[in-house]
């Protein structure tokens, strides 16, 4: 409920508020908070059905087909109404009464019965065909409960699509009706509860019809009620469905805040502010949490008369929209073991890309420009943006006499050409790995070989390496273009490698040449670079143990797709996502094991966070598997260290992880 005058309907009403499910039921006692109940005819917030009409119908026998529900409390005592209460809410109906019962299980179901499917058809990804004799142990549905403080808030959460075994208890307004409805919340004996409803938005940029999930919550006197690390997945399925979502921390106050108060508790880093979610959190103890608002109210838009019942509905209408999410989460709840591959994330090259830039702005100032992206990774790239970099597309763009980074995947010598006529200042932050690639091509193609460069069309990495003899170095980005390529010479033919290939992807264009050229010769040493060999092997080592591998990249790093192909290959779903909010959690319902690796342009600190996102979820134990550790590092280029930069520590021998191509550190 929101802590500024927020419809709902309830404000005013006494502790016992009982969604009716039967009207001529006995009353329900004073005290208690409402517990909505199952199928029932009368209320606001399920669809009622025949089997709730008839007498004595018990909530266990409906809970497939609406959100289920229980009833705690005891009979004899009349339920109140609720008016318009001034400012603090919209009308609301006269409540009913209710049965004094409480079902004994609610929500058990098998897996593949119809009450067990997720709502809105959300389902886990595919896994590869088991043995024809495995057979597949039923896995009982996560026992959801959702708590909404008021009768409307109530109304518009049973018809969001929550799933059927969803029990609903209504708190009633304020931290200390909340807290004796969270007693009521544990007797559910719940896998994951939620609580949903209106509030009041604090943080700047935050606009009515807005949702803040809670990444924690907070009392009144700032202690921590409750930590929320899966919110990120959360808030990514919510954005999703086209909602403007923010994270962040939600604080508890007894009272409506106003004026100088919400500007205070603003100053505490909270972004939105509520009545109950604290209360909740505190008396659930360690079952996975969510808090999820709409934001009706801010500092700048505070509600008023005439506003009121129009900002309230168009907030219970966005409420309506948040069932499928909730539900996709508490069915992503669970024990769960996370394999972490090893090595994975940043590379040594990857590394001194970006301290190229650091160390350029240092020396230099703000603006720097570098071509292209500097590494392929959208977070590193925004990061270093805001430090002063400007990324340009082409040279054309830099204005002359600037100091401009060539990227780590390097560039043809038209580019470095057109540096000079411009009078650019060029730091070459070309990865020494690709260095020598395109020192290799330059050597063959001066001897009279045709070069047979095996990578993807549009890459800058093999647009760079084209470019050291376009007239001698032909594209070749499968085995099936092998039979059409023309040489001069079939008995000079020498083929090279893009650094971020797939290992048995380019293995088997190397059979389909040797096959056709006989006399073809390779490099000297591999040109797929140690880092992208070792996180290879280190994703294949955890797919053999995992149900479900994420990777952690950018869709335009090369490194990055490869590592979620050689999960695919190995029969694993694996997935490529940006961060965290990249994770959709139906991709988590049922996995019980998920292996997770980074492309070695993806800061390890995006690792770390999906890691904690899944931990909120339920007990999780994180360990490693791993093929090595690296060990490599290389020398900034000569540009910095002749500005008076530290150069970065020589280059080292690697362990047996780091092999291919670690003789060509330079």
């Amino acid at each position: 409920m929101s802590t500024s005058a927020s419809p709902g309907g309830d404000g005013n009403a006494p502790d016992a508020v009982v969604t009716p499910a039967d009207r001529t039921a006995p009353a329900a006692a004073a005290g208690g908070p409402a517990v909505i109940p199952a199928q029932d005819p009368a209320s606001p917030s399920v669809p009622s059905s025949a089997a709730a009409r008839r007498p004595g119908a018990s909530v266990a026998a409906a809970a497939g087909t609406a959100p289920a529900a229980l009833s705690l409390a005891a009979p004899g005592a009349l339920a109140g109404s609720a008016g318009v209460g001034g400012s603090a809410g919209v009308a609301g109906g006269a409540a009913g009464v209710a049965t004094a019962t409480m079902a004994p299980v609610v929500g058990l179901a098998a897996v593949g019965s119809p009450a067990a499917a997720p709502a809105g058809g959300v389902q886990a990804p595919p896994r590869p065909a088991e043995p024809a004799a495995a057979v597949v142990s039923p896995r009982r549905r996560a026992r959801l409960v959702v708590a909404t403080a008021l009768r409307f808030e109530a109304m518009a959460a049973g018809r969001s699509g929550l799933p059927s075994n969803t029990v609903m208890v209504r708190t009633g307004m304020g931290p200390d009706k909340a807290a004796r409805a969270a007693r009521v919340v544990r007797q559910a004996r719940p896998d994951a509860v939620a609580i949903v409803g209106l509030s009041g938005g604090l943080a700047p940029g935050i606009k009515p019809g807005d949702i803040v999930v809670a990444s924690e919550v907070r009392a009144a006197d700032g202690s921590v009620a409750a930590r929320c690390a899966s919110a990120p997945l959360l808030a990514g399925d919510l954005r999703r469905l086209g909602l403007t979502v923010h994270v962040g921390p939600i604080v508890t106050v007894a009272k409506v805040a106003t004026g100088d108060e919400r500007t205070r508790l603003a100053a505490t880093g909270a972004i939105a502010v509520d009545m109950e979610s604290a209360s909740i959190a505190a008396g659930v103890g360690d079952v996975p949490f969510a808090a999820v608002r709409v934001i009706v109210d801010t500092a700048d838009e505070p509600l008023g008369r005439l506003d009121l019942v129009r900002r309230g509905v168009l907030g219970l209408r966005t409420m309506r929209r948040l069932g499928l999410p909730i539900g996709a989460w508490a069915a992503a709840v669970g024990r769960r073991t996370v394999l972490l591959a090893e090595p994975r994330a940043f590379c040594a090259g990857v590394e001194r890309a970006i301290e190229v830039v650091e160390r350029a702005l240092e020396i230099h100032g703000a603006p720097v420009y570098v071509r292209k992206q500097i590494v392929h990774n959208s977070h590193v790239v925004a990061d270093l943006a805001a430090r002063g970099a400007v990324f340009v597309e082409e040279l054309d763009e830099v204005p002359a006499d600037a100091t401009v980074v060539f990227s780590a995947h390097g560039v043809a010598p038209a580019v470095w050409n057109q540096a000079d006529g411009r009078r650019l200042s060029v730091i070459d932050a070309t990865c020494p790995l690709v260095e020598k690639v395109h020192a290799e091509a330059r050597r063959f193609t001066s001897r009279g070989d045709t070069v047979l460069l095996i990578g993807h069309s549009g890459h800058e990495e093999v647009d760079g390496t084209l470019g050291e003899a376009p007239e001698r170095i032909q594209l070749v980005q499968s085995p099936d273009e092998v039979d059409s390529l023309d040489v001069p010479d079939p008995e000079r033919v020498t083929y090279l490698m893009q650094t971020t290939l797939a290992m048995d992807e380019a293995e088997e264009v190397v059979d389909a040449l040797k096959e056709r050229f006989p006399a073809i010769v390779g490099p000297g040493s591999a040109d797929i670079c140690y880092a992208t060999s070792n996180r290879q092997n280190a994703v294949r080592k955890v797919a053999q143990e995992a149900q479900l591998v994420l990777v952690v990249g950018s869709a335009n790093s090369a490194n990055s797709v490869r590592l979620v192909e050689v999960s695919r290959r190995d029969g694993v779903a694996s997935h490529l996502v940006e961060n965290v909010g990249d994770v959709k959690l139906a991709w988590l319902d049922g996995v019980e094991t998920v292996g997770i690796s980074a492309g070695a342009s993806a800061p390890p600190s995006l690792v770390e966070e999906l890691t904690a996102a899944l931990s909120g979820l339920g007990t999780t134990d994180v360990t490693t598997r791993s093929v090595g550790t690296e060990t490599v590092a290389f020398h900034l280029p000569k540009e910095l260290r002749r500005a008076g930069a530290t150069p970065a520590a020589p280059a080292t021998s690697a362990t047996p992880a780091t092999s291919a191509g670690s003789d060509a550190r330079s």
